[in-house]
Protein backbone atom coordinates (compact mmCIF):
# COMPACT_ATOMS: atom_id res chain seq x y z
CA UNK A 1 0.00 0.00 0.00
CA UNK A 2 1.28 4.05 -0.36
CA UNK A 3 2.40 5.85 2.00
CA UNK A 4 -0.67 8.06 3.94
CA UNK A 5 0.27 9.93 6.88
CA UNK A 6 -1.13 8.58 10.26
CA UNK A 7 -3.10 9.88 13.15
CA UNK A 8 -0.28 10.76 14.81
CA UNK A 9 1.11 13.01 12.41
CA UNK A 10 -1.26 16.19 13.22
CA UNK A 11 0.21 19.74 13.96
CA UNK A 12 1.22 19.91 17.76
CA UNK A 13 -0.88 22.22 18.89
CA UNK A 14 -3.91 19.80 19.32
CA UNK A 15 -1.90 16.40 19.25
CA UNK A 16 -3.45 15.29 22.68
CA UNK A 17 -6.86 16.05 21.38
CA UNK A 18 -6.73 14.50 18.27
CA UNK A 19 -4.82 11.32 19.42
CA UNK A 20 -7.51 10.64 21.82
CA UNK A 21 -10.12 11.22 18.78
CA UNK A 22 -8.08 9.20 16.30
CA UNK A 23 -7.89 6.10 18.64
CA UNK A 24 -11.28 5.85 19.52
CA UNK A 25 -12.09 6.22 15.73
CA UNK A 26 -9.98 3.51 14.72
CA UNK A 27 -11.01 1.02 18.05
CA UNK A 28 -14.73 2.35 17.90
CA UNK A 29 -15.21 -1.49 16.96
CA UNK A 30 -12.20 -3.34 18.95
CA UNK A 31 -10.07 -5.05 16.57
CA UNK A 32 -7.97 -7.12 18.87
CA UNK A 33 -10.75 -8.40 20.80
CA UNK A 34 -13.65 -9.69 18.38
CA UNK A 35 -15.01 -9.63 14.76
CA UNK A 36 -15.32 -5.94 12.95
CA UNK A 37 -15.82 -4.74 9.60
CA UNK A 38 -13.09 -2.60 7.44
CA UNK A 39 -14.09 0.18 5.53
CA UNK A 40 -10.96 1.14 3.05
CA UNK A 41 -10.48 4.87 3.29
CA UNK A 42 -10.27 7.53 0.08
CA UNK A 43 -6.39 7.27 0.53
CA UNK A 44 -6.56 3.39 -0.34
CA UNK A 45 -8.17 4.76 -3.94
CA UNK A 46 -4.73 3.96 -5.78
CA UNK A 47 -4.57 0.46 -4.61
CA UNK A 48 -5.67 -1.59 -7.39
CA UNK A 49 -6.80 -4.61 -4.81
CA UNK A 50 -8.28 -2.45 -1.50
CA UNK A 51 -10.21 0.42 -3.08
CA UNK A 52 -13.15 1.15 -2.03
CA UNK A 53 -13.17 -2.34 -0.10
CA UNK A 54 -14.75 -3.34 2.87
CA UNK A 55 -13.63 -6.55 4.63
CA UNK A 56 -14.82 -8.88 7.80
CA UNK A 57 -12.00 -9.47 9.93
CA UNK A 58 -11.39 -11.89 12.83
CA UNK A 59 -8.39 -11.67 15.44
CA UNK A 60 -6.48 -14.84 15.67
CA UNK A 61 -4.42 -13.75 18.68
CA UNK A 62 -1.00 -12.35 18.60
CA UNK A 63 -2.22 -9.45 17.12
CA UNK A 64 -2.66 -11.19 13.77
CA UNK A 65 -5.95 -10.91 11.64
CA UNK A 66 -7.47 -13.45 9.12
CA UNK A 67 -10.00 -11.87 6.73
CA UNK A 68 -12.42 -11.66 3.65
CA UNK A 69 -13.17 -9.01 1.18
CA UNK A 70 -16.69 -8.94 0.94
CA UNK A 71 -17.82 -6.79 -2.32
CA UNK A 72 -15.71 -7.81 -5.04
CA UNK A 73 -17.23 -10.18 -6.96
CA UNK A 74 -15.96 -11.81 -9.99
CA UNK A 75 -17.50 -12.41 -13.74
CA UNK A 76 -16.90 -16.48 -12.33
CA UNK A 77 -19.46 -18.68 -11.00
CA UNK A 78 -19.11 -22.51 -9.29
CA UNK A 79 -20.77 -23.54 -12.02
CA UNK A 80 -18.04 -22.16 -14.66
CA UNK A 81 -15.15 -23.56 -11.73
CA UNK A 82 -17.04 -27.24 -11.61
CA UNK A 83 -18.67 -27.67 -15.04
CA UNK A 84 -18.87 -31.46 -14.46
CA UNK A 85 -20.77 -30.68 -10.73
CA UNK A 86 -24.25 -30.02 -10.76
CA UNK A 87 -24.73 -28.94 -7.54
CA UNK A 88 -22.51 -26.38 -8.54
CA UNK A 89 -24.65 -25.13 -11.94
CA UNK A 90 -27.41 -24.55 -9.66
CA UNK A 91 -25.43 -21.71 -7.52
CA UNK A 92 -25.77 -18.55 -10.01
CA UNK A 93 -24.35 -16.15 -7.50
CA UNK A 94 -20.63 -15.18 -8.62
CA UNK A 95 -17.85 -16.35 -6.88
CA UNK A 96 -16.15 -13.18 -4.70
CA UNK A 97 -12.43 -12.11 -4.09
CA UNK A 98 -12.05 -12.68 -0.74
CA UNK A 99 -8.44 -11.57 -1.01
CA UNK A 100 -4.37 -12.19 -2.03
CA UNK A 101 -3.83 -14.98 -0.57
CA UNK A 102 -4.48 -18.70 -1.40
CA UNK A 103 -6.91 -17.40 -4.59
CA UNK A 104 -6.66 -20.69 -6.06
CA UNK A 105 -8.69 -22.04 -2.75
CA UNK A 106 -12.26 -21.70 -2.41
CA UNK A 107 -13.53 -20.53 0.83
CA UNK A 108 -17.35 -19.78 2.05
CA UNK A 109 -18.95 -17.80 4.71
CA UNK A 110 -22.13 -19.29 5.97
CA UNK A 111 -24.99 -17.25 7.92
CA UNK A 112 -25.90 -20.56 10.49
CA UNK A 113 -26.62 -20.43 14.04
CA UNK A 114 -24.06 -23.32 14.54
CA UNK A 115 -21.31 -24.75 13.06
CA UNK A 116 -21.90 -26.11 9.54
CA UNK A 117 -18.95 -28.23 9.81
CA UNK A 118 -16.16 -29.84 12.22
CA UNK A 119 -13.63 -27.73 10.40
CA UNK A 120 -15.36 -24.09 10.42
CA UNK A 121 -13.93 -20.92 12.19
CA UNK A 122 -16.82 -18.69 13.55
CA UNK A 123 -16.51 -14.97 12.49
CA UNK A 124 -19.85 -13.21 14.10
CA UNK A 125 -22.28 -15.39 16.53
CA UNK A 126 -24.29 -16.22 13.13
CA UNK A 127 -21.36 -16.60 10.42
CA UNK A 128 -18.60 -19.12 9.81
CA UNK A 129 -15.80 -19.55 7.46
CA UNK A 130 -15.71 -22.96 6.02
CA UNK A 131 -11.88 -23.40 4.81
CA UNK A 132 -11.71 -27.46 3.64
CA UNK A 133 -12.73 -28.75 0.55
CA UNK A 134 -15.14 -31.18 1.80
CA UNK A 135 -17.03 -29.40 3.78
CA UNK A 136 -16.94 -26.27 0.94
CA UNK A 137 -18.43 -28.81 -1.16
CA UNK A 138 -21.00 -30.02 1.42
CA UNK A 139 -22.02 -26.44 1.79
CA UNK A 140 -22.47 -26.19 -2.31
CA UNK A 141 -24.66 -29.45 -2.38
CA UNK A 142 -26.71 -28.71 0.95
CA UNK A 143 -26.56 -24.85 1.93
CA UNK A 144 -25.62 -22.62 -0.74
CA UNK A 145 -28.43 -20.60 0.00
CA UNK A 146 -26.92 -19.48 3.55
CA UNK A 147 -23.80 -19.46 2.02
CA UNK A 148 -21.27 -16.85 -0.34
CA UNK A 149 -18.32 -18.18 -2.00
CA UNK A 150 -14.55 -16.55 -1.92
CA UNK A 151 -11.12 -17.06 -3.81
CA UNK A 152 -8.69 -16.15 -1.23
CA UNK A 153 -8.20 -14.59 2.09
CA UNK A 154 -6.48 -11.86 3.60
CA UNK A 155 -3.82 -12.48 6.14
CA UNK A 156 -2.22 -9.71 8.79
CA UNK A 157 0.86 -10.86 10.23
CA UNK A 158 1.54 -10.00 14.04
CA UNK A 159 0.82 -5.73 13.92
CA UNK A 160 0.02 -5.46 10.13
CA UNK A 161 -3.32 -4.89 10.43
CA UNK A 162 -2.68 -1.88 13.96
CA UNK A 163 0.05 -0.37 11.64
CA UNK A 164 -2.84 0.13 8.90
CA UNK A 165 -5.16 1.24 10.89
CA UNK A 166 -2.98 3.85 12.90
CA UNK A 167 -1.72 5.12 9.42
CA UNK A 168 -5.29 5.94 8.27
CA UNK A 169 -5.92 3.00 5.54
CA UNK A 170 -9.05 1.85 7.23
CA UNK A 171 -12.25 2.80 8.86
CA UNK A 172 -13.26 -0.03 11.59
CA UNK A 173 -17.19 -0.59 12.57
CA UNK A 174 -18.80 -3.29 13.88
CA UNK A 175 -19.19 -6.57 12.17
CA UNK A 176 -22.73 -7.34 10.54
CA UNK A 177 -23.14 -10.27 9.39
CA UNK A 178 -26.19 -9.50 6.97
CA UNK A 179 -23.59 -6.87 5.22
CA UNK A 180 -21.43 -9.62 4.12
CA UNK A 181 -24.21 -12.00 2.61
CA UNK A 182 -26.07 -8.80 1.19
CA UNK A 183 -27.63 -10.01 -2.19
CA UNK A 184 -26.23 -6.94 -4.37
CA UNK A 185 -23.06 -5.14 -2.65
CA UNK A 186 -23.60 -2.47 -5.24
CA UNK A 187 -22.63 0.69 -2.90
CA UNK A 188 -21.92 -0.60 -0.21
CA UNK A 189 -18.71 0.86 0.39
CA UNK A 190 -20.07 4.73 -0.13
CA UNK A 191 -22.92 3.79 2.21
CA UNK A 192 -20.20 1.99 5.11
CA UNK A 193 -17.95 4.79 4.29
CA UNK A 194 -20.72 7.49 4.88
CA UNK A 195 -21.35 5.83 8.12
CA UNK A 196 -17.92 5.97 8.99
CA UNK A 197 -17.46 9.47 8.74
CA UNK A 198 -20.16 10.35 10.87
CA UNK A 199 -18.91 8.14 13.47
CA UNK A 200 -15.73 9.99 12.86
CA UNK A 201 -17.44 13.25 13.09
CA UNK A 202 -19.48 12.46 16.37
CA UNK A 203 -16.20 11.22 18.30
CA UNK A 204 -14.23 14.36 16.71
CA UNK A 205 -17.13 17.03 18.15
CA UNK A 206 -17.06 15.12 21.63
CA UNK A 207 -12.99 14.84 22.36
CA UNK A 208 -11.11 17.50 24.04
CA UNK A 209 -10.39 20.64 22.38
CA UNK A 210 -12.44 19.34 19.42
CA UNK A 211 -13.31 23.26 18.43
CA UNK A 212 -9.29 23.63 17.40
CA UNK A 213 -9.45 20.12 15.80
CA UNK A 214 -12.33 20.56 13.74
CA UNK A 215 -9.83 23.08 11.47
CA UNK A 216 -7.42 20.53 10.87
CA UNK A 217 -9.86 18.17 8.94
Amino acid sequence: MDKHRSCGGLVSVVVAAAMIACAFVARAADFDTGPVMLVAKPALQGDQLYHSTILIVKPMGDDQHIGFIVNKPTPVTLGRLFPDHEPSQKVTEPVYLGGPVSTEVLFALVQSPESPSDRSMQITPDLYAVVDRVSVDDIIEKESDHARFYAGLVLWQPGELRTEIDRGFWYVLDADSSLVLRKSTDGMWEELLERSRRNARRVRASAPGSHHYAHLN
